[in-house]
């Protein structure tokens, strides 16, 4: 905050956060370079809550948990490309155990956004398939999302795509870099 305006200044901003210079270097950087990476961090803060918004919108209009959701999703995208989904499947993708993705299956089948049928090829496994009706509301809540995403990605330039790439790219490897434990890399 500036003495006296009351507002709160960024919380990504390193000449706020870390003055010093500890942790970000960024002596040397210009102001204007510097206005503009800040921006950029402000910019990935925004989305990041709006997309934890909107996956929550989701979720409660779907009246579904986190799991849940990721779970119907890979059954949705399983479904559309003809590859069989079980319990075995489902516990594989979402890395939980089998007992927790019975669980899961009940659940979501109780809920009415699944049935169990028997698989055509082996009478003796079980698939997993979404009902039309959550597949219709995931379509409408999800689906819409992505495809206004997949828009804004599909109105940049190549050479403005392959930019945003290089930056995910570097953001992953800088993740990647650091144990968790002690965030140190």
């Amino acid at each position: 905050m500036t003495p006296g305006d009351g507002k709160m200044r960024s919380l990504v901003d390193p000449r706020l956060t870390d003055p010093r210079g500890e942790l970000v270097s960024y002596q040397g950087i210009a102001a204007e370079d510097l206005e503009q990476i800040v921006a950029v961090l402000e910019a990935m803060v925004a989305w990041s809550a709006r997309e934890r918004s909107l996956s929550e919108k989701a979720r409660a209009y779907m009246r579904l948990g986190d799991t849940d959701m990721r779970a119907l999703r890979y059954l949705i995208a399983a479904q559309r490309q003809g590859v069989l989904a079980t319990p075995g499947t489902i516990a594989a993708h979402l890395g939980i155990s089998p007992a927790a993705a019975t669980k899961l299956t009940d659940r979501l089948e109780a809920g009415g956004h699944i049935r169990r049928v028997r698989d055509s090829a082996d009478r003796r496994r079980i698939a997993i398939e979404v009902t039309e009706s959550t597949s219709a509301s995931a379509r409408a809540s999800v689906g819409r999302s992505h495809a206004r995403r997949f828009d804004a990605i599909a109105s940049l330039s190549a050479g403005d795509r392959a930019a945003v790439l290089r930056f995910f790219d570097a953001l992953i490897e800088s993740a990647e870099a650091i144990d968790p434990e002690t965030g140190e890399a």
